[in-house]
């Protein structure tokens, strides 16, 4: 936000700096316009049933051009008539909109009509582009704030009243285009993570690796796996296997459930009520920090030694799931050693036989977190125990295609946080386009100027000095 806003204060200063065009003026904004400050009605007159007039109280109700209705009001005190400015005037001020209806106005707005047929648009525009001056201008101590003498010394450069019209149009079109790459933006970072599920829906189900297995020779069964694991580690694996009627995988992948494939843990959470377990140096892990997601390495609580002896201490690389609230099947690694958790189920595997990397995308991809959901108990938060989390069942390749499927899976999302940067950084240039054009729009930069038109085609036209006269007799 700080950003966008210097951008909006150097092309406000730009513009204050320029030199007008020919045909161009200075004028005051009530020269150009009537300014209704608002009033609020009585409260009692207040409905939801559409009673009365609209009532607008201030930004809260704004839209993208036009207020959105949601009070109405049968005690109107100030009114504003189609095709008025409405200008927040109270916390926060500056932003507009357009009334494109006749509706009340509480005192948080400004109705500012123009005058001598200037449009409304040229008003809203330039009020947009002078918006960082009027919030700098804000008063108060509970609550920013401006008044009637702050809008009437408002400045306007204002050019012939064809050429407003011109401006305007203008302006309308690029940010028209302006718009439209935003939302193409916003569409990419939306397939971005579509793609993401896709990456690890098809990792974990052998598609992503498919062509890899057809080129190797000797490619063991991970069954020989599982019973390796069995052989060296006898307290593993004392879970039933995993259920029928699971989804296809692999010929030489198997099915196993998370307690066959390493020892289950779940955190311990020492008594707050001990201050000496709090405030040392050991990581204490909750579900929050899990969003550092690949590795996990620091943590927003920790512990004293007397603290981790209370907690489980979890090993490096220990794959942590949450296993209870809102945050259920959150995943991350455990990158430091001697760290611990609390909420939190741990599989601590044997590196020799399972890629805690390959666990990490397995347990983060779409069928294994909708199984964490599903087997979840239906309580006021849904809880995975121990019990639950060992018989959860994950899909196994051979250890050679477990390395192969993570260094797939690594390439593809590092290209997508390439592309997602470069999205981003597009974005931040788009948004800065706004000021800048609201600034050249000002400056009569953007359209040929009604003084080189008329010269060129040999006529008189109407300055904007002769414009604000003709509105001064009009009044």
């Amino acid at each position: 936000m700080r950003a966008e806003n210097t951008e909006r204060d150097t092309c406000f200063q730009e513009f204050l700096n320029n030199e007008l065009p020919d045909g161009w003026a200075h004028a005051k904004l009530p020269q150009i316009t009537e300014i209704t400050m608002g009033q609020s009605p009585p409260g009692s007159s207040y409905n939801k049933q559409g009673e009365g007039l609209p009532f607008f109280q201030g930004k809260a109700d704004f839209g993208d051009r036009s207020p959105k209705v949601r009070v109405w009001c049968t005690q109107p005190k100030k009114i504003a008539k189609p095709g008025d400015v409405l200008i927040s005037v109270r916390a926060p001020v500056g932003p507009t909109n357009m009334a494109d209806k006749t509706c009340a106005i509480g005192r948080g707005l400004v109705a500012i009509t123009p005058l001598g047929g200037i449009p409304t648009e040229f008003i809203l525009f330039a009020l947009r582009l002078l918006e960082p001056e009027l919030a700098l201008s804000g008063t108060g101590s509970t609550f920013t704030a401006i008044n009637r003498k702050n809008l009437e010394d408002i400045d306007i450069n204002v050019p012939p009243l064809a050429e407003q019209k011109r401006i305007v149009a203008k302006v309308e079109e690029l940010f028209a285009r302006v718009n439209t790459v935003r939302e193409r933006l916003k569409k990419v970072s939306a397939i971005l993570k579509r793609f993401h599920q896709s990456v690890l829906a098809a990792a974990c189900n052998g598609r992503l690796t498919a062509e890899w297995r057809e080129q190797q020779i000797d490619l063991d069964s991970a069954s020989i796996l599982l019973e390796q694991i069995h052989q060296k580690h006898h307290r593993w694996g004392k879970t039933d296997p995993p259920e029928d009627n699971l989804p296809d995988i692999p010929e030489n992948w198997i099915w196993a459930t998370v307690g066959q494939l390493g020892d289950v843990t779940t955190g311990n959470t020492p008594s707050k009520k001990e201050s000496a377990y709090f405030g040392g140096s050991i990581p204490f892990f909750k579900p929050a920090d899990l969003d550092a997601c690949y590795y996990v390495e620091t943590s927003i609580d920790s512990l004293t030694e007397e603290g981790a002896k209370v907690a489980r201490i979890l090993p490096p690389l220990a794959v942590m799931v949450t296993c209870i609230g809102a945050t259920i099947g959150k995943t991350g690694l455990a990158r430091v050693a001697g760290a611990t958790n609390q909420q939190i189920n741990s599989l601590i595997t044997d590196h020799e036989f399972i890629s805690p990397y390959w666990l990490f995308w397995a347990f983060t991809s779409p069928w294994v977190q909708e199984q964490i959901k599903l087997r979840a108990s239906e309580t006021t938060l849904p809880i995975l125990n121990k019990g639950r989390f060992s018989m959860l069942p994950l899909p196994l390749p051979p250890l050679s295609e477990q390395y192969e499927i993570v260094r797939r899976v690594e390439a593809l999302f590092n290209l997508a946080d390439n592309i997602e940067k470069r999205v981003t950084a597009t974005m931040i240039r788009a948004e800065k386009l706004t000021p800048a054009i609201l600034a050249k729009a000002f400056r009569g930069e953007i359209v040929p100027t009604e003084a080189e038109l008329a010269k060129r085609e040999g006529r008189e036209y109407e300055s904007a000095s002769t414009l604000l006269a003709r509105i001064k007799a009009e009044r």
